[in-house]
């Protein structure tokens, strides 16, 4: 038994998306939300919950504070709904490595946007393709969950912009052109799938194009 929908959100505003310094300081996996961040995940959650109604939902979430935090405020809203909710590391953001000053930061993005979204690996971090490997490992526990007795008509998974990209990505089969076309979903952006007639799902939100 396939859910009737699989629901992606990225996490609200970070500190990072807001102040880019803040990776020079603080491990990427520590940033926090910023107060609009908060206020994104809050009015996330009642989108989410009229979506829902009364069905019930699984939940997959990022170990990392940020999405932690988001689904926190999502949940004050769903928390009838929730069934389970569970931390999974390989749904996290893609791995940069150590600390770095910001300008080393925007040289290793310039490079990487020249060269390859997918194949560039950040220097002492993944790769795009790192990150795909690692969700098609998720994927397995997704596959083997859905086959539980009384698993609920709704997938909730709270995790990060490329992340969600490359979920999709190995979902539908996209090309590695088809992926670099697109850019990730903003903050609190929430991308519903939604099983057909033929047990196949369909991407009913839009990802914004390059």
């Amino acid at each position: 038994m396939r859910p009737r929908r699989i629901i992606l959100i990225r996490h609200g505003e970070s500190e990072g998306n807001l102040d880019r310094s803040r990776y020079h300081t603080t491990q990427d996996f520590a940033l926090r939300l910023t107060p609009d961040g908060i206020q994104q995940a809050i009015q996330a959650g009642a989108k989410i919950k009229e979506l829902l109604q009364n069905e019930k939902v699984y939940v997959y979430l990022s170990p990392f504070f940020r999405t932690r935090e988001t689904f926190e405020h999502i949940r004050e809203s769903i928390d009838s709904n929730v069934v389970k909710a569970i931390e999974d590391p390989r749904i996290r953001e893609q791995d940069w490595g150590h600390l770095r000053h910001p300008d080393d930061n925007k040289g290793i993005i310039e490079e990487r946007d020249n060269f390859s979204t997918f194949y560039y690996r950040i220097p002492d971090g993944e790769s795009g393709a790192d990150v795909y490997d690692r969700v098609s490992s998720f994927f397995d526990t997704l596959h083997r969950d859905f086959r539980k007795e009384d698993f609920p008509e709704n997938v909730l998974i709270v995790s990060h912009g490329l992340t969600m990209r490359l979920f999709l990505m190995r979902w539908f089969h996209w090309t590695v052109e088809e992926f670099e076309g697109l850019h990730n979903p903003k903050n609190c952006q929430i991308v519903i799938m939604e099983k057909q007639v033929d047990d196949h799902y369909a991407l009913v939100s839009e990802l914004s194009k390059k």
